[in-house]
């Protein structure tokens, strides 16, 4: 990571800059001209050649800001598209098999405006014993570029840069007991956009500052110990692919995040979850990290 477009809030009022990598944030001049993350988005085509141009003396010049929280880099996603299954390793500790050629994506959507949250913010549980939280990391795609149909060949032009995210899930609502029919059974909006589900960030890292989203390390912690760790190598389906994919389906749009998949690790396969008190680590190298704390809202109240 050398910088990444972080958001943040001082005194309560939000603004986004860039944060350096030991940790500095700063406002080069060149960025006054976007009132928020999102509408720079909007103006990617223009953004991404002032962004290009900035050089470490003008982050040198540019005046520090003494902010008070970072928040998720983009709070108000249009989208939030998530795709499943997607590592080999994970597909395997989950009891399947690696598909052969001509699988076509998984996906889910997790609700974009309350399930985002910030790279230091807390994860609120609710009667932890039957949701059983669940950490999954990943790599989330920003979009900048609208576009439908969009093939493969052209998927990643249409990418505005990368965060670090943790698709929290909440597996024991992933399945109902009562249902009129075993087609009704998966309960994927339950167990996926619980509200502060989605901690993201801890900026957008430009898309031309990552030579290869395919050769990006993830690893997750909890509590000091390490969960999960793996490459991006591992995925089935490409970044490009998955963008491909999806804009099959709907209109990709600026500012729309794709997360696209998290590696083997995840606690359900072994039996542990998320309790009160744990703290959960994500990095991705080149990217930045998260640092959450869970917190269980009935502990908050007692």
């Amino acid at each position: 990571m050398t910088w990444s477009l972080a958001s943040y809030t001082v005194d309560g009022v939000a603004g986004f800059g860039v944060l350096r990598e030991a940790g500095a944030l700063v406002a080069p001049a060149d960025l006054k001209r976007w009132a928020t993350p999102l509408e720079l988005l909007d103006d990617w085509a223009s953004a991404e050649a002032v962004l290009r141009n900035l050089t470490a003396d003008d982050l040198d010049a540019a005046p520090a800001v003494d902010y008070d929280t970072l928040l998720a880099p983009v709070r108000f996603p249009r989208k939030v598209i998530c795709a499943g299954v997607n590592y080999r390793k994970h597909m395997q500790e989950m009891g399947g098999e690696v598909p052969a050629d001509g699988w076509r994506p998984f996906f889910f959507l997790k609700a974009p405006t309350t399930s985002v949250i910030g790279p230091r913010d807390p994860i609120v549980i609710r009667d932890p014993a039957r949701a059983r939280y669940d950490w999954e990391a990943e790599l989330a795609v920003v979009i900048g570029i609208k576009g439908k149909n969009i093939t493969a060949e052209r998927a990643l032009a249409h990418v505005a840069g990368y965060c670090v995210s943790n698709d929290v899930t909440a597996r024991g609502y992933h399945k109902r007991d009562i249902v009129p029919a075993e087609a009704f059974s998966y309960d994927w909006f339950a167990a996926k956009s619980a509200e502060g589900s989605l901690p993201l960030g801890p900026g957008i890292t430009p898309a031309f500052a990552v030579p290869d989203p395919q050769d990006l390390r993830l690893r997750l912690w909890v509590n000091g110990e390490l969960q999960q760790d793996e490459s991006t190598a591992d995925m089935v389906c490409t970044v490009a692919e998955l963008i491909s994919a999806a804009s099959e389906v709907v209109t990709l749009e600026p500012g729309d995040v794709i997360a696209t998949g998290t590696p083997a690790g995840v606690g359900v396969a072994r039996g542990l979850y998320l309790r009160g008190g744990d703290v959960v680590r994500v990095t991705i190298d080149g990217l930045g990290a998260l640092e959450n704390t869970v917190i269980d809202s009935a502990e908050e109240t007692s």
